[in-house]
């Protein structure tokens, strides 16, 4: 894959997609899942603490949602028992946001890296790639769920170490603004998709829209 020219010199260039919000609008179906466990457990859960904790790693949300850190017992039960509630609800639900489809195309012919970088469990992005039917379009797919979760910038630093692009030279897209911070923590552009927050609340990236497919090439160009 072709790198761009800058000042003479090959340079790459890379993109790396949140998945939640961004690539596929899995929103409904996390609340719906989180309701139904959270439930189980007799914990309390609302829409305004789900708006809370979109974005977030599981450790970080049962942190959020409990008022105190989880036990490894607690992140394994109920965050594992979520998960597994959520890849059985997601078959035949899903389909890629407005304009993805063509934004990983055409970034791919530009020969612009992308990777996935995404705080979800590692099956979980298997299971929605596959679904989106997507997969080919990445040059790597790294999930944080182990790593510190945003704002952090480990998993977007990590994907970038992944396709070999310097973090200066990566644009991250996301819809939260943990995922907006982590990316200026890591010296990464971002773009912000309005999928789940306000724009007032996504004011730090470098450009925000409310679909993908109102962005324009020559405007996504400058951005790289």
């Amino acid at each position: 894959m072709g790198g761009w020219w800058v000042d003479n010199m090959m340079v790459e260039r890379g993109v790396l997609w949140d998945m939640d919000g961004v690539l596929v609008d899995t929103g409904e179906l996390h609340f719906e899942t989180w309701s139904q466990v959270l439930s189980e457990y007799g914990i309390q859960f609302s829409r305004e603490l789900f708006m809370a904790i979109f974005g977030m790693n599981n450790f970080d949300t049962l942190l959020h949602l409990l008022g105190e850190p989880p036990t490894p017992e607690q992140v394994v039960a109920i965050a594992g028992r979520k998960e597994q509630a959520f890849r059985q609800a997601i078959r035949g639900r899903v389909s890629p946001m407005p304009g993805v489809v063509e934004w990983l195309g055409r970034l791919s012919d530009w020969g612009v890296r992308q990777a996935i970088a995404s705080s979800a469990p590692g099956a979980n992005i298997d299971v929605l790639v596959d679904e989106l039917g997507i997969r080919n379009r990445f040059d790597a797919i790294v999930s944080g769920y182990d790593l510190p979760g945003k704002p952090d910038p480990a998993v977007f630093l990590e994907a970038a170490r992944r396709i070999s692009v310097l973090p200066k030279n990566c644009v991250v897209i996301e819809d939260s603004v943990a995922g907006v911070e982590a990316a200026k923590r890591g010296g990464m552009k971002c773009i912000a998709v309005t999928t789940t927050t306000s724009a007032i609340g996504l004011s730090n990236a470098d450009i925000i829209v409310d679909r993908l497919d109102s962005l324009s090439p020559e405007v996504f160009k400058r951005l790289l």
